[in-house]
Order: structure tokens, then C-alpha cells, then sequence
């Protein structure tokens, strides 16, 4: 790989996980009375205080507090207990979950930021939203229908050079929907970054149901199962190398009125 190797993170709570896979607890997962050892990367020490004071907000009676109860319970929900055991069964999908906290929090009207390559699935969730009880509204990628050579972009950088490619436009869908006075907002297939600007102007509270990746059929997770067979490479071959990194950053423009 391109990129030169650097050291460990200072905070990093993914180093746990060879604790967790010796004793299959750690101390973020353990009660406070065994007093377990934190590591010495543990970010729960330096950030103490943010971390009281993070959780202080779940406490009252105003959004926050509403929303962190209610996941909490649809979290406890979505296992099935088994008499006479501790072992814990799950029986809701991500779905189901979405449906259960939008229940329990009222939420009304749900917003769908659909990839328009996804247009069968957001019609899918539409009409189990309706028969949830659900008023879903719906809004497009490609909204408008603009030219990605708009964006200052070449032929070259089209899915398919020479052909009309319209740009997404995941401010728009927030826009759209905020509009529309949505209670929550599901987002279905967006692509990444136009994820990010869609989180960013949204009013409504924003969730993920899909997760767009053409390669496995938008299930992310699977390239990280893979790591030691098909998806080696990503441990040993830059996604992009740093010329390629330079070659496509294009300099900030001035905004033209």
C-alpha cells in the first residue's frame, strides 16, 4: 500500500475485541463492581467527563431522553427470551426495529431517502410502512434531473462516459422531505458522502436501513467477514493509491453566483 505505516491509536475501543474474544466480556461490558482492568487505550479515561455528561442528556423528559429510552427498549424487543435459559434469541429484523422505535416515539410521517437503483425496495418499505399505519413520503437521488458535467465534472467520471448522467442531489431529498414536515427519515441506498450531506440537512432524526454496495449486494459487513479470503487485498493493496488521490481532488472553487 501506498500509504506509510503509522502507529497505533492512542483511543481505540476496536482493540477490546482481543480481550472480549479471551474472556467474552470487557470492562465497558462488565458491572462496575468487578472493577476489570481498562487497558491502557481505553478512551473512557480521558473522556470521563464527557462521558457522564453525554449521559446525563438520555435522563430527561426532551427528545434526546425520549429517543435513547425507546432504543433501549426496541434493543431489549428485538430479542426473544427463552424460559429457563440465559441464552438470547433474536427475532426482529432491522425493519421491524425501525417500525417498533417509530411506534414507540409517535412518529407519523417517515421520510425515504431513496437511491433511485433502489427504487423496488423503497416501494417494498412503502407499502409495509402503510400497513404499519405509517404515512411514508418518498424522495429521489437524482431529483431534478441534473447533469453531473453541472459539477464541474468530465465526460470521464460518468458511469457511462457520453451518455446524460443526472447527479444526485441528497440536499434536495432533505430539503424535499423537511418541507414536508417528516417526524423521522429512513435512509435506503444512498451512496457515500451524499449520505453524509443528506445527514447534515435533514431536520428530522435520520436512520439507515440500506447501505449502498454494488459488490455484495449492500451488505458492507460481509467485506469485513472476508478480510482473510476474498477481501485480502484490502489489507495489502491501496483502494486508491496517493497519485490517484491527488489526480482526482479537485481545488477549492469560488463560489459563483
Amino acid at each position: 500500500m501506498s500509504q506509510s505505516k503509522t502507529t497505533p491509536p492512542k483511543l481505540s475501543c476496536s482493540n477490546c475485541n482481543a480481550i472480549w474474544q479471551k474472556s467474552a466480556t470487557t470492562n465497558c461490558w462488565s458491572d462496575p463492581a468487578a472493577k476489570l482492568a481498562k487497558p491502557a487505550y481505553c478512551p473512557s479515561k480521558p473522556h470521563a467527563e464527557i462521558i457522564k455528561d453525554s449521559f446525563q442528556k438520555y435522563r430527561g423528559d426532551d427528545f434526546e431522553g425520549r429517543l435513547a429510552r425507546m432504543a433501549a427498549k426496541v434493543e431489549g424487543l428485538c430479542y426473544q427470551p427463552i424460559p429457563g435459559s440465559d441464552a438470547v434469541n433474536a427475532r426482529w429484523t432491522r425493519v421491524e426495529d425501525t417500525i417498533a422505535l417509530a411506534r414507540l416515539m409517535n412518529f407519523k410521517k417517515i421520510g425515504i431517502a431513496t437511491c433511485i437503483g433502489l427504487l423496488d425496495e423503497s416501494a417494498k418499505l412503502t407499502d409495509i410502512l402503510i400497513a404499519q399505519g405509517f404515512e411514508p413520503y418518498s424522495a429521489c437521488c437524482k431529483a431534478g434531473s441534473i447533469d453531473k458535467l453541472e459539477l464541474d465534472l468530465s465526460e470521464a467520471d460518468k458511469v457511462r462516459p457520453g451518455t446524460f448522467e443526472p447527479a444526485c442531489n441528497p440536499i434536495a431529498q432533505a430539503r424535499i422531505l423537511n418541507a414536508e414536515a417528516m417526524d423521522m427519515n429512513i435512509i435506503v441506498g444512498l451512496c457515500v458522502g451524499h449520505d453524509m450531506l443528506f445527514n447534515k440537512y435533514s431536520e428530522a432524526p435520520v436512520t439507515t436501513l440500506i447501505v449502498k454496495d454494488r459488490v455484495t449486494g449492500h451488505n458492507p459487513a460481509a467485506v469485513l467477514y472476508g478480510q482473510n479470503f476474498y477481501y485480502k487485498r484490502l489489507q495489502k493493496q491501496a483502494v486508491l493509491s496517493d497519485e490517484q488521490v491527488a489526480h482526482y481532488q479537485a481545488p477549492p472553487r469560488e463560489h459563483k453566483e
